[in-house]
Formats: C-alpha cells, structure tokens, sequence
C-alpha cells in the first residue's frame, strides 16, 4: 500500500516518547578535545563570495562559483582537529544545493571525526562518494531531517566504527545492496547499535540487515510504508542484541512466529498498522516486558480489547495460554509450557523475598538494594513532562535514594568522583547521558521538566551566581578558550567540554520544582539550590538523554549500584567524619550524633531504599516509572540483592 503523505510518528507506549531516539544515540564518544566553532552556532554564518564580471552570465562560471562556496567550519574543524562536526541551519542549504545536493568532498578529509551531524537541510539528497574513505573513526553518524532518497547512493558503509546511525525524516523509500547501509559479508557496520529510519517512505528493509549490523540493539522503524519484516531479521541467532523495536505507523499485515528468537527483546511497538493476528510464540521472548498493539484491528475481540488497557504481563500470559491471538489456539495442550512458567515465576519470587533474606543474612559481603513502589511512599515524587522537550532532549528518569552516609571522611568526594567516571565512561562524555543528584531535602515537587529560551533560562548554577542560560555559556565558552590559552592546549577541559551540547538549540531543557526554581539545566550543570552536601542522606537522582530512554535506565542502574557499593564501604571502615566551615554554616552548626559501633554495624547492613519517580505527560499519563519491575535487574549479580 503506497501512502500519500506520511503521518507524524506517533509516541508510543500510551503518548511515551518512543524508548529511542531524538537524535538516537549520541551514545558515540565525541572526544573532549572539540569546543564549539564559532561560525557553526548556526551553520549559516556567511563569508562574502568573490563576484564574477557584471557580464558573467555562462553555466560554467556560475558551476566554478559553487564549487568554490566557502565552508569556514571545515577549515576550522581541520585546524583545531576537531572530533565532533554539526553543520545546521538556513545558511546550510544554499551551500548544499551549490555543491550538486551532496555534502562538500572537503568533510571527509577529516579523518578525527567522531561525531557527525549535518540536519534540517531539504537540499541534501545525498551524502555524497568519500564518507566511509575518509571518516574512519566515525562513531556517530546523524542524518535527520534532510531530503535523503530514494536511495543511498552510494552505500553509507563500510564504517567499521559506527554505532549509531540516525536517518529519520528523509525521503528514502528503499535501501537495496549498493543503495543502502553497506556491506553485509564481511558486516559493513560491525559495532551499529542503534539505527533510526522512522519517518522515511520504506516500503521494504534490507534482507541483509541483520548481517550488516548483527551487534544492533536498538531500531526505529517508526512512521514509514513497511507491509512485512523480512525472515532473516528474525533467524535465530541474527540479532541476539536487539532489545528494542520500534515499527509504529506502518502497514504490517503480518508478525512472524520467528519473533520469538529474538532472545533480547524487551520493548515492542507495532501500534497502528494493520495486523489481524498476534502469534502466540511472541510469549516465549524471554525479556519482553513492555509491548503496543494499540491501532490494529485484531481478529480476536477480546485481545483487541487487552491491548488497548491491560498491561503487558497479562496480554502475554493470554497468548500464552492459549488465546486466539496467534497459532496455538486453545485446543493444543500447552502443560509442559505453563508449567515451566510457573516454576520460572516461584523461582524468582522465591529469590526475591525469603531466599534473599537468608542469603543475605549468611553473606556480610553482599549489597542491599530495597526498591519501595510509589504506592508505599508517604511523599512520591513525580516529574511532568512538556511536549517542548521532545525536540531537544526528550528522555528522563527518575529516582530517589535515601540512606546514603556522606558525611564519614571523604565519602562525598568518592561519590563525587564516581559521578564524574560515569559521565566520562558510560555516559560517554555526557553525550550519550548526563547525570544531575540533588538534595531531597531541598527539592520541592513536583517537578516539570520543560524547555525555556537561552535568554529566559535562569538559574543559580554549581558556585555562581544567579545567571540567564545565554549568558552562563557565554561565559563558560570565554574562560574556555583563556584556560586553552594559558595552559597551551588544543583542548579544553571540565565543564566546558560539553558546551558544543547545546549548538543549535533554540530553546535548552531544564527542571523546575514547584517554587518555580530551575535546579538542573542538563547536560550542563544543575543548581546550587539542590547541591549535595556532606549531611545529605537523602538523594533525587536524574539521568536525562537525547538519545534513547534504555541509556537513561541503564545509567541509573550504574549510579544506583555504585551508591550501594560506596555506602557499604563508608560504613564498613567507619570513617571518622568531617564537615568544612561552609558546610558547618549551612546547616547552623547542627551536627549528627556520633554513631555508636553497634549502629554503624547496623547500618552496613541495611539496605538502600530505592523510591520511584514517576514521570508523566502534560495529561498525568504515565511515561515511564523508575525503577520497575525490569530495572535493576542487571545489577542483580552475585554480591548484590534486590528487595521489592
């Protein structure tokens, strides 16, 4: 079926942001040494051209003209070697469309690039001969909203570095071999790990897919003309990485049993397209945990109707026992099946409660996790959600963690020190994700995560004053470049490492509690209001992302693990504790009783408790909630017990 025009893509989940994708996965290392070009604010930063005679009138001239548009920021990205390259703007695609609707041969004589994206240009068709030659290291390559199609010509790959790959909001309506992402003997892009093609015109993926990118574990597929997924995306042992897929918004008639071999899969959403039928076999995904059918016309009335209210535990469990969802059907004996789910569920309820408490009884050395549902918090904490943020950075998750002890000897400084290894490491530079902790007690809900123009946005960040966002990184951006030159370094470093963040956004995202205040302005920095201290026990925890909502979990699970790992420590060695002056001053001199031995020996073995947050829409609808019954569950090894 051939559509006309192309729907906007849809939120799934009940009006969730799709768990994706932005600008998918800014999860590449864009490496500290970039610092925003000057004339790439907005790309659109002229440079006077040289004017031919008054009496130049001849194609050719005109054609030498175009060759020769000038690209400032190349050059400078070239000079400074740089790692990150984001060209944008009205300005961008005068000179795209002078260069024959390909991006400059000049770009990909940046062999450094880590990063690039080049977005919002209707005149680019396509990337042009040279891109997987000359960009080597390419570890993000973003696309979007551009005029790409109706094919890639030539194929994007091999770029044996790439890990994510945003196209969404192009014209291209098919990826054929030679037209498409590259290669698939030997995989063109070995490392992909999210791919994002929603708002395209596919009427058909690649049938090499899975063996151009075999280690994908995130697809956007979301918003094109796809009547079927091809049979080799679900062979076993294809895609064993692949945790979220993402097809709202299309017109698939038909999901293939072979689903079920995808052992990693853990959200699915195939709202509105045109499916009769659910196969039972979806039930035997392992991880699956979260699931949107909403949209379709099933055959079955009743799973129709489950669909559409009951959650996703229960619309497996009826497929699994038979429904007249798919191909088992009622009368085929499925004892052996529901029993094995049975014993899989009193194993883990098992683990869960009693066996957990004995285990840890007899194990001193293991962690204690307590997570309480925000149905038993007496003061649950909830974050509203704009519409505004989706544009900019449109995924968050929530948590409060109470019980921490860091007030013994340098603990606060472990903790500190551990945030900032996350955000180097598995935050990836914070541009994958940025971590913001805030003291409870100074945290007033609930909070709305919007956006606000630069020159509204005002906070009170880490050590400052009072400060209008414009001007903060204004700020920010000039002692930059004077460390850069005093220290004679190419680099910059601290903060300012991730000014470049923020480049060609109109409008920054922010966290307001109910006095109006901004207490966190990520990626960049969160408010002195909230600023954890020595007498902290109590923390709200923040991860927010551009890139997909399962990196925000993940990182969460990180922190919260680390925490526990740092809290068992402090309380083990019993330090002796230690406030400064200025800490002494913020609390009027109120210091905690000394603990005596057998306390602190209590103490190292209660657990922390884990609070959700719920994050909801303008409406109250539920987004997301943290943690549930899926997270923390990597966290779950040997020296570490969850309690729910």
């Amino acid at each position: 079926m051939e559509r006309t025009s192309q729907p906007r893509p849809t939120a799934p989940f009940g009006g969730r942001p799709a768990p994706l994708w932005h600008s998918l996965w800014r999860s590449s290392v864009r490496a500290c040494s970039l610092w925003p070009l000057p004339a790439l604010a907005g790309s659109d930063a002229r440079v006077p051209r040289k004017h031919a005679g008054s009496g130049c009138g001849s194609g050719g001239a005109m054609a030498a003209a175009a060759v020769s548009e000038p690209w400032p920021e190349l050059e400078l990205a070239e000079r400074e070697r740089r790692r990150e390259l984001l060209l944008t703007g009205p300005g961008l695609e005068e000179r795209v469309r002078a260069a024959g609707g390909r991006l400059p041969p000049r770009l990909f004589t940046l062999p450094l690039l880590h990063y690039l994206e080049v977005s919002g240009c209707g005149s680019l068709r396509e990337p042009g001969p040279g891109l997987a030659q000359g960009l080597p290291q390419l570890h993000s390559l973003v696309l979007r909203r551009n005029a790409l199609g109706p094919g890639l010509s030539p194929e994007l790959g091999p770029l044996p570095a790439l890990r994510v790959l945003d196209l969404s909001g192009n014209a291209l309506e098919a990826l054929p071999p030679g037209q498409g992402l590259g290669p698939a003997d030997p995989p063109g892009l070995p490392q992909l790990q999210s791919l994002n093609l929603s708002g395209n015109r596919l009427r058909e993926l690649p049938a090499d897919l899975a063996r151009c990118a075999p280690r994908l574990q995130t697809l956007n597929l979301t918003g094109n003309c796809l009547d079927s997924f091809p049979a080799a995306l679900f062979r076993p042992g294809a895609l064993p990485l692949l945790s979220e897929l993402a097809a709202a918004d299309n017109c698939l008639r038909e999901l293939s049993p072979d689903i079920a071999h995808l052992a990693s899969l853990k959200t699915l959403d195939l709202s509105n397209n045109q499916l009769s039928e659910i196969p039972a076999e979806l039930a035997d995904c392992p991880k699956l945990k979260e699931i949107n059918f909403r949209g379709n016309k099933l055959k079955d009335r009743r799973l129709e109707k489950m669909v559409s209210g009951c959650q996703t535990r229960s619309i497996l469990e009826y497929l699994r026992v038979g429904g007249r969802g798919g191909g088992r059907g009622k009368g085929k004996a499925e004892g052996p099946e529901k029993e094995e789910g049975r014993r899989r569920r009193r194993e883990r309820k098992k683990k869960e409660s009693g066996e957990a408490g004995e285990e840890d009884a007899d194990g001193a050395g293991r962690l204690l996790l307590r997570v309480l549902h925000v149905s038993e918090s007496p003061a649950p904490l909830t974050v509203r959600v704009s519409p505004e943020v989706r544009d900019v950075r449109p995924f968050l998750v929530g948590a409060v963690v109470r019980g921490m002890d860091l007030h013994a000897g340098s603990s606060l400084k472990r903790f500190l020190t551990s945030q900032t290894k996350l955000h180097e490491d598995l935050c990836e530079k914070r541009t994958a994700a940025t971590i913001a902790t805030h003291d409870l007690s100074a945290v007033r809900g609930p909070l709305l995560y919007t956006t606000r123009p630069p020159q509204d946005l005002k906070i009170i960040p880490l050590g400052r004053r009072e400060v209008k966002a414009k001007d903060l990184v204004r700020q920010l951006q000039q002692e930059a470049e004077e460390h850069r030159k005093q220290k004679k370094r190419q680099n910059v470093s601290g903060l300012h490492r991730y000014l470049h963040l923020l480049d060609g956004k109109e409008n920054y995202p922010c966290l307001v509690d109910a006095d109006g205040d901004v207490i966190s302005f990520p990626p960049i920095t969160n408010s002195e209001k909230t600023k954890i201290k020595k007498t902290t026990s109590d923390l709200f925890l923040e991860v927010t992302s551009a890139t997909s909502l399962q990196i925000c979990k993940d990182i969460m699970d990180a922190l919260i693990l680390k925490m526990a790992e740092l809290n068992k420590y402090t309380l083990e060695n019993k330090e002796e504790g230690s406030l400064s002056d200025t800490e002494a001053d913020a609390i009027s001199g109120q210091l905690a009783a000394p603990r005596t031995s057998s306390q602190a020996e209590k103490d190292a073995h209660s657990p922390l408790v884990v609070e959700q947050v719920r994050v909801v829409d303008e409406e109250g609808r539920l987004k997301v909630v943290y943690p549930s019954k899926t997270d923390l569950g990597t966290v779950a090894a040997s020296h570490v017990t969850v309690i729910r």
